[in-house]
């Protein structure tokens, strides 16, 4: 029989952080979160308390965790969208419909209880987070900013009464063997067309001093009408803040000016730490940060973190400028291929971006829904 409890207490908060660890022993694809970052989801302290109202539930059977969920009520994408959603996150199981079965129908109840018509997911609170589940690709690791999950997870969910509704595809991008350097100069002509220039900067925090501002304007008007993205908070661009400072490498940054200074487009790539991750647990120990700091100044693989084009730029050849300036990422010392992480299959913008490239279409990512009333 399983039981189906909410999280309480410090010790099932441990639980449930823990379970995907104790899940994927062993599996060399998964790329576990920082411990410290999923703990911290639980206090009072977290950035989205403002913003959402949240549910943790565990699954036990004879006294061991057996799976995890949580409900996830974004007000702030129901406003912007018109919406009575919940999102489910953070779902681990091992292969027992049983199981999923009670934990999905708890988070559904729990949010008819408030009022919500519709389920979807996986999502966490904003697009920041970790999103989709994996359905192709199961061979290949993931990413630190991307989850792992088992094949048969599809199963169990769509057996709970939920079907397709987005697809995000996942590339790795290498410079072609017959790479004539024609695309540096296409994004040399765009530039001195519209009269843009590269943004410098000093350091990170001189980097970070300059654009920061400009950085979040883009993104919300660039990502606004995106798939379970929100509009970012003092909080969020705070946290965020912070995390450039940690991984951030300016020789895989690129931000694009106008003649008055004014940011136009954007790409953010952060070193592939999956391995100086995954050996640790996600805990932050002397080993881990040893292997983070060597995979920073030597990575083999980069991964793109964000993306932005200013609409008025985006039929005026900008994405060649963009895809210039990843070329050169490539061609670093010692580094083999870019990931670029989620891209929604149906954003053309972003597709077309890779045929530049010697693409390999390795993941697929689904978010699913159901109607609840």
């Amino acid at each position: 029989m399983v039981e189906v409890r909410e999280i309480r207490g410090r010790r099932e908060q441990r639980e449930f952080v823990n379970f995907p660890l104790k899940l994927y022993k062993g599996v060399p694809w998964f790329c576990p979160p920082l411990f410290g970052d999923e703990m911290a989801i639980f206090g009072s302290k977290n950035i989205y308390n403002d913003t959402c109202d949240t549910v943790y539930y565990g699954a036990w059977r004879d006294g061991k965790m057996v799976g995890r969920i949580m409900g996830i009520i974004q007000k702030a994408a129901n406003e912007k969208n018109g919406e009575k959603r919940v999102r489910f996150g953070r779902f681990d199981s091992i292969d027992d419909q049983e199981v999923a079965d009670a934990l999905f129908a708890a988070v559904e109840k729990w949010a008819v209880e408030r009022g919500m018509d519709t389920a979807h997911g996986p999502l966490g609170f904003s697009d920041l987070e970790r999103e989709g589940l994996l359905i192709e690709g199961f061979e290949y690791k993931s990413t630190f900013e991307e989850q792992y999950n088992y094949p048969y997870y599809q199963r169990l969910i769509e057996n709970c009464g939920y079907a397709k509704e987005v697809d995000w595809t996942e590339s790795q991008l290498r410079v072609p063997a017959d790479y004539d350097g024609s695309l540096e100069k296409l994004g040399d002509f765009v530039m001195k067309r519209y009269k843009l220039r590269m943004g410098p900067a000093k350091d990170v925090n001189d980097f970070i001093k300059k654009y920061a501002d400009g950085l979040f304007d883009l993104i919300d008007k660039s990502y606004e009408h995106l798939y379970g993205t929100v509009p970012f908070t003092d909080a969020m661009k705070k946290q965020m803040i912070d995390g450039f400072r940690f991984i951030v490498d300016l020789r895989f940054v690129a931000v694009i000016l106008d003649e008055n200074d004014k940011i136009v487009a954007f790409g953010i790539c952060f070193p592939g730490i999956i391995d100086a991750v995954r050996h640790s647990g996600g805990h932050i120990s002397p080993g881990m940060l040893l292997r983070f700091l060597k995979t920073k100044r030597h990575p083999k693989i980069i991964d793109l973190g964000l993306v932005g084009v200013d609409p008025e730029y985006m039929n005026r050849g900008i994405s060649a400028v963009f895809a210039a300036a990843l070329m050169r990422m490539l061609k670093e010392d010692g580094v083999e291929y870019a990931e670029t992480n989620l891209n929604l299959e149906d954003n053309y913008d972003i597709q077309n971006l890779w045929k530049h490239f010697d693409r390999l279409e390795h993941k697929r990512r689904r978010a699913f829904i159901k109607k609840l009333v």
